[in-house]
């Protein structure tokens, strides 16, 4: 009777064997079953209930047309009461379907109701996948049919791309984690086995891996320390994208995710603590170092490294290094910029005084104030800026003209010879000297303190290397070229008194020549042209100090950006500019001496006329021929004209708008790339150490020299009594191992300070991302939560209604039975 009430199914027009459904049509199912999924779909719970208790033999794992079970129909229609009484049964199947689907839903409360089955207690059923799971049993559907999800998702993987915090947090609190991806090139035999086998699938179960690590729901739940790990993770996501060109720009993607979960982070920080505990990490860790007295900024350090420009830059971080920047000059950030600049003024005339007495008293108040990081910048700064008036003085004599011109030669007295004038060192170039050994020891001192591979990552460090390496070079051969003329002079000044007409062997002779007449790979002619190159580039390291300047700080990153794009471009310029110098060799070198010019008949001549002509200095008769051979003439005048059209009207302008575009890129992110560049600036002079500026580096400081002599005395004193003491220290070492575990299980038993500060941070961030989920997304679960239950409702009323209609039919047929009996009563 319940049964005939029933309204007529919405989709019973769509169950028919159509030709896309025709393996697995619905005519394969009996009246029963139907009716069965019907109810379960609908959320019929009374006709569900009453079906389970009543049909002891129904397959309650029968699927419909789509391939369904009950309980993922169930879980479709968010119907919470049948989910349960379906889940009672003790032979259902694809549970773990169903907790994905309930998760891609978002359906908390059918997902809960699904983790408390026993299919998982077994920790490892949350872990494996589809393609993990043993395929014998029918905890997945293993058909393709079956199944929306991709053979590799786990339960843990897809609610952590969901972004559904409260998901994640049940399934990490059952012991679900997501397994890291191994390396690219990892030739492991499980990685060869399935690149072999599938390398899309291979590829793909990666991507997902990684969207699940990238999420923010599991970087905040799974990790002690979400900010470290959200950071290295986005440097392995941007690496990946460039290995992986085929997903370049998920990769890019989920590495700007975890990058926006840091700034985020950073965002909702309310105090100077938070700040502190997200860039310096456990905080109770470094209060025992020697640099307590400044922060160690660990994760600072990794967002430059990682190029995190909006974390760098962001008001809160830039707020914290400007309070270091300004370490025991607080005050000076109130002051104007005038007395800013009398203050930088001061130390450049004292930089001497100044670096004598930190070298003196490192310990003092005014030693204190020049380890600082703001004097520390000015100090080095004013040193660099007294290096380039050293340069520039250097030629002071040579502003009017040369005293000596080339054809010329001098001597102080008759026996001298004209090269001991021109190759001994001035007090100038010694000055030079010194600063350059000072220099190349301060870069000792920074390959030393930190990773090599850090160090050449740098440009700025590969163009001190370069600078460096050239002045040496230069210094070499200037030192040759004296020893040669010192040699020669030795050779004179024992055999000869006075040089006058005397006639001296040629390797003796040559020293006195004039520099007209001196050879091209003469030693000094080398040095002067290195020493300009070196000079040229010590000029141009001034960019170096521009970003602390914020006019100048975005037009050095502008020009460095420039400088890239040169390097892009030089690679189509190259191959172009060869191929016609080649070619337009090949056609001209026969000519030699039959042009109007020399041009394209050596590989030189052609070199120099093509690279002026892009700058309109090479003249159109270069391609003529002074015989009439009009067919080379013309061909050379259509090859010449296609070179200047290509490189001039093209390539140009192709660099030109190259250009443009780098320049615009920086000018629309103005702020945040010249905040990042000061970071950059500001944190090489955050280390401690190196405070006085070259030169004066070289002299050892009576700290350095109490040290080593320290240092010396304990490696004697520790052997001599090192076989004495060596079985007490191997029990202290026992007795310390055993504090230090009692410490550190005390450690762990007791959160930090630190985890503290980051669990307050992550409660504020999972309720700020879940109220803007609220905010931002239609409450369309709600409505169809609504629609489930008015279902349900309509058909409990039917059943009560079917009950009373029951019950009056029992009655009005117990009344018929009485009044009859009375009849037969009167009747007798």
């Amino acid at each position: 009777m319940l049964q005939q009430e029933m309204p007529k199914p919405r989709r019973q027009a769509l169950r028919g064997a159509g030709y896309l459904f025709r393996a697995q049509s619905s005519s394969s199912l009996s009246m029963t079953e139907e009716s069965f999924l019907d109810a379960v779909e609908y959320g019929n719970i009374p006709e569900v209930r009453w079906m389970l208790d009543e049909h002891t033999d129904l397959n309650v794992n029968c699927v419909n047309y789509m391939g369904q079970n009950a309980l993922q129909l169930a879980v479709s229609s968010e119907n919470l009461e049948i989910t349960k009484l379906l889940l009672r049964k003790k032979d259902i199947s694809r549970i773990g379907d169903a907790l994905l689907l309930a998760i891609s839903k978002g359906y908390i409360r059918i997902v809960e109701a699904i983790l408390s089955h026993q299919a998982f207690t077994d920790i490892q059923a949350l872990s494996n996948s589809p393609s993990q799971a043993d395929t014998q049993d029918d905890f997945f559907a293993y058909d393709e049919n079956g199944t929306l999800f991709s053979y590799d998702i786990t339960p843990i993987i897809l609610a952590s791309q969901r972004q559904d915090y409260d998901i994640v947090y049940m399934l990490l609190m059952k012991g679900a984690r997501i397994e890291r991806p191994h390396d690219y090139f990892c030739q492991c035999r499980t990685c060869s086995e399935q690149q072999r086998h599938d390398s899309f699938r291979h590829s793909q179960s990666r991507l997902n891996a990684y969207k699940g690590l990238a999420s923010p729901a599991y970087l905040s739940l799974s990790n002690e320390d979400p900010v470290m790990a959200a950071l290295e993770l986005s440097n392995e996501l941007a690496v990946l994208a460039n290995i992986e060109k085929e997903f370049k720009n998920d990769y890019k993607k989920l590495s700007m995710q975890c990058k926006d979960f840091v700034v985020g982070l950073l965002d909702l920080c309310q105090n100077t603590e938070e700040v502190d505990a997200i860039l310096n990490g456990d905080m109770d860790s470094y209060k025992s170092c020697e640099t307590l007295c400044r922060q160690n900024l660990i994760r600072l350090k990794l967002a430059i490294k990682y190029e995190v420009k909006k974390f760098v830059a962001h008001p809160n971080c830039q707020q914290q290094l400007l309070s270091i920047w300004y370490e025991n000059l607080s005050g000076l950030r109130q002051q104007t910029t005038a007395v800013k600049i009398l203050l930088v003024f001061c130390v450049a005339v004292g930089l001497p005084v100044l670096a004598f007495v930190n070298w003196l008293a490192p310990t003092s108040k005014l030693g204190k104030l020049m380890r600082g990081p703001f004097l520390k910048f000015v100090a080095h700064a004013a040193s660099f800026m007294m290096f380039l008036c050293l340069l520039v003085l250097n030629a002071a004599d040579r502003f009017e003209g040369p005293s000596l011109l080339p054809n010329m030669t001098i001597h102080d007295h008759p026996s001298q010879l004209f090269r001991m004038k021109t190759t001994p060192f001035t007090w100038m170039e010694i000055l030079i000297i010194s600063w350059v050994i000072g220099k190349i020891w301060e870069e000792c001192k920074d390959i030393w303190s930190q990773d090599i591979r850090d160090y050449i990552s740098e440009p700025w460090n590969l163009l001190d290397f370069n600078i460096l390496a050239i002045f040496m070079t230069s210094f070499i051969a200037r030192l040759m070229a004296f020893w040669h003329a010192y040699s020669a002079q030795c050779y004179v000044d024992k055999r000869y008194t006075d040089l006058s007409n005397i006639t001296l062997p040629f390797e003796i002779q040559y020293f006195q020549l004039a520099r007209i007449n001196w050879m091209p790979s003469d030693p000094q002619l080398i040095s002067e042209g290195l020493y300009a190159i070196a000079v040229v580039l010590s000029f141009s390291r001034i960019a170096y100090i521009l970003p602390a300047n914020e006019s100048f700080g975005p037009l050095q990153i502008s020009l460095g950006r420039t400088v890239k794009d040169i390097f892009k471009f030089m690679v189509i310029f190259i191959t172009v500019f060869v191929a016609f110098m080649v070619g337009m060799f090949n056609l001209y070198s026969y000519y030699l001496g039959a042009k109007h010019n020399n041009a394209f008949t050596t590989l030189e001549e052609s070199f120099k006329t093509l690279f002026w002509a892009i700058f309109g200095l090479s003249e159109v008769k270069s391609v003529v021929i002074n015989i009439d051979h009009k067919f080379i003439e013309n061909i050379g005048y259509i090859l010449y004209g296609v070179y200047n059209i290509i490189m001039v009207i093209v390539l140009l302008n192709m660099l030109i708008a190259m250009f443009n575009s780098s320049f615009q890129e920086i000018e629309d992110d103005a702020d945040v790339e010249w905040k990042f560049a000061r970071a950059k600036l500001w944190f090489s002079y955050f280390e401690h150490g190196g405070t006085l500026p070259v030169p004066f580096n070289l002299l050892p400081s009576p700290k350095s020299v109490i040290s080593l002599l320290q240092g010396i005395k304990e490696f004697l004193c520790d052997e001599t009594r090192g076989k004495i003491t060596e079985h007490i220290k191997d029990d202290e070492g026992e007795l310390n191992k055993m504090r230090q575990q009692d410490l550190s299980v005390e450690a762990s038993l007791l959160p930090s300070r630190h985890q503290k500060v980051m669990n307050r941070l992550i409660k504020r961030y999972i309720l700020n991302a879940q109220r803007d989920k609220d905010n931002e997304e239609v409450n369309e679960g709600e409505l169809k939560e609504m629609k489930q239950d008015i279902s349900s409702l309509r058909y409990e009323l039917l059943e009560m209604g079917n009950r009373e209609m029951e019950t009056l039919a029992e009655l009005i047929r117990q009344l018929g039975e009485v009044m009859h009996a009375e009849q037969k009563k009167e009747e007798r």
